[in-house]
């Protein structure tokens, strides 16, 4: 049953004509009060993960719920269609659980907050946000057990609830979910920022409208979605054909030794809409990779990939939502089945961007971005120290963003453009442990006539015993290159204990026990390349020398010869350059390197990890017995 909106007054909104100029000032003051969220959030709340790094995502919808402003897109109309229950003034609701809304929010640790904006009795907009928690209980410590086979292995669900009736605190629902959390005064103090994003955000709608009037207010918001609309209706004219296209990507392995597991997508454009069939993804998982992917958040994954390749002036928002029919099958690892685990979702999130890249580029490969929006690498940290205090870090890593058609992928850099890094000495103060080296991987960068970003080499040494685990992907199947550019080098996580000796683990563990003096080399992936590196300018790969981005043998991939002085030999190079040319065949658009059959062979002599197995899907598991 949806839920019924209860408002004093029910008098519908009117739409009057806004000039040009109070729409460009409600626009940005609407950009700037998502921004005051951000600000308000980073300031008030206590774990690392999101006032460090910001792992939190602000949204501003109007009054149906569509998001104006904001990240991810908006989970208002499924949670809306899903809440049997009441929205009044001074509510607001509070959940984590992705299976009550429909997968509107893709795992437990994240918890939202939404509050309905009333004015003068009228809904008039709603604010919302969410953001990592760093513990919600559980079986592990971080909540993200790479074991868990259900939902319930995963910590505290919140199904949705007024965490505010009426303007009336519920203080015993509060104690009742910091009860089951390792890190309450953390998980408090960033709930409560949460909370004061929303409410600043809040303020700043009802300003707007009185000084503007409700009625303006809501036109305004009307006109950008539909500005919104009919940009997004041109690009995708322009941009996506009517034969179908397909690609496909790998998550390398789900953490119990299977993998890699395979998501397709087919787009078409079909009567004016754009199609993307997920038919062909391979089943869910029994591990904690799933992704529960609900199709509004695919749209708006859609849209702002579309808006940032082919034109960033355009704002952001929910109003183009009806040109996409996304499609995706039941039971597969977009679409789980309850109770499957969700926690380890992140490396399909990224993944989805390398396919969406896949996918607009075959029709205007000039456009078109390597791989590298691979994972978000998370690494755990967790025990007692010599005091007798529990400390518990949960940070998260970048990689190499992939070589794009205007230049280089940046080294070292987030998924997200909004994340940033924690700081070595915040880690060093309030936890037991000493970053060793913070740099980047040189080569690890896939060669083009745009590098792709290299990876980064973090070195934790630990001061006191502890367990840890790891979450990354890409170690596997390399990001690929496009345009004739490579493919990047694959994540990399070696353990050398206090005795010198080397150990090579999972890039998806857990529980994995540390001793002091023990160091942990945290290499993520590379971003694929993009253009022909024998075209790079070679002046620019001696730079890159002294600079320690690439190497001398890592520049002959590139047919760039390199002195010992570091300077380029350019007869040697214009030598080596014609001969590559004439060795090679000719350019395809994409190179994924190896093919999987070829990766499995050589997977221990060249990662010194085994091969992941071919995963058993339930039903053949079944079928067997």
């Amino acid at each position: 049953m949806p839920a019924r909106i209860i408002q004093a007054n029910d008098t519908p909104f009117t739409t009057v004509p806004v000039d040009p100029v109070t729409l460009d000032i409600i626009e940005n003051a609407l950009r700037n009060a998502r921004i005051e969220m951000d600000a308000t959030l980073v300031r008030t709340a206590m774990s690392p993960g999101i006032r460090e790094q910001g792992d939190a995502f602000p949204l501003i919808a109007d009054h149906s719920g569509k998001m104006i402003v904001g990240q991810f897109g908006s989970y208002i109309g499924p949670f809306l269609e899903g809440f049997d229950g009441t929205v009044e003034e001074g509510d607001m609701i509070f959940l984590s659980d992705p299976y009550s809304v429909g997968g509107a929010i893709s795992h437990s640790n994240d918890w939202l907050v939404l509050l309905p904006v009333f004015k003068d009795g009228r809904l008039i907009a709603y604010t919302s946000m969410f953001g990592h928690q760093s513990d919600i209980g559980g079986m592990v410590p971080g909540s993200m057990p790479i074991n868990a086979t259900s939902i319930f292995q995963e910590g505290v669900r919140i199904p949705p609830v007024k965490i505010w009736k009426k303007g009336e605190y519920n203080e015993d629902l509060m104690k009742l979910v910091m009860h089951q959390v390792r890190t309450p005064d953390w998980c408090k103090a960033d709930l409560n920022a949460l909370i004061a994003s929303c409410r600043v955000a809040a303020r700043r709608v009802i300003e707007m409208a009185e000084r503007f009037g409700d009625d303006v207010f809501v036109s305004a918001t009307d006109l950008l979605l539909d500005r919104n609309h009919r940009a997004m209706k041109q690009l995708i004219e322009s941009s996506i054909g009517e034969e179908p296209v397909s690609f496909e990507d790998y998550i390398c392995d789900d953490g119990k030794g299977f993998g890699p597991y395979k998501i397709k997508c087919t787009m078409w454009r079909e009567d004016g809409r754009v199609v993307l069939d997920f038919a062909g993804t391979d089943p869910q998982s029994q591990a904690s990779i799933n992704m529960f992917l609900n199709e509004n958040m695919m749209r708006m994954f859609f849209g702002i990939y579309m808006i940032m390749v082919f034109d960033p002036q355009i704002l952001f928002n929910d109003g183009y939502y009806d040109l996409i029919d996304v499609r995706i099958p039941e039971g597969s690892l977009l679409k789980p089945k309850f109770p499957a685990a969700l926690s380890g979702r992140t490396h399909v999130l990224g993944r989805l961007f390398d396919i969406l890249g896949g996918l607009l580029g075959q029709k205007t490969p000039e456009f078109l971005n390597a791989a590298g929006f691979s994972s978000s690498p998370h690494l755990f940290y967790a025990g007692t120290d010599r005091n007798g205090t529990w400390f518990q870090l949960f940070q998260i890593g970048f990689g190499g963003i992939p070589g794009r058609p205007l230049g280089d992928g940046p080294d070292g850099h987030s998924l997200f453009p909004g994340f940033t890094n924690v700081p070595n000495e915040f880690l060093e103060r309030y936890f037991p442990l000493v970053i060793e080296r913070y740099e980047t991987v040189p080569d690890s960068g896939g060669a083009g006539l745009h590098r792709g970003g290299n990876g980064i080499d973090m070195v934790y040494r630990f001061l006191e015993p502890g367990v840890i685990a790891i979450h990354d992907d890409r170690w596997f199947v390399p990001p690929w290159g496009v345009n004739g550019g490579l493919p990047g080098a694959r994540a990399r996580k070696v353990l050398i204990k206090a005795d010198g000796t080397e150990i090579v683990v999972g890039n998806k563990i857990e529980d994995y026990p540390v001793e002091p003096g023990d160091r942990l080399h945290f290499v993520t992936w590379g971003g694929g390349g993009w253009g022909d590196p024998l075209e790079r300018d070679p002046a620019l790969l001696a730079k890159e020398l002294a600079q320690g981005l690439v190497t001398a043998q890592g520049a002959l991939r590139y047919g760039v010869v390199l002195t010992a002085g570091g300077a380029v030999d350019a007869a040697a190079t214009e030598a080596l350059r014609a001969k590559l040319r004439a060795e090679r065949g000719p350019i395809e658009v994409f190179d994924f390197g190896p093919d999987i059959a070829t990766l499995r062979a050589n997977c221990l002599a060249e990662t010194g990890l085994p091969a992941p197995r071919q995963p058993q899907w339930v039903h053949q598991a079944e079928a067997a017995e």
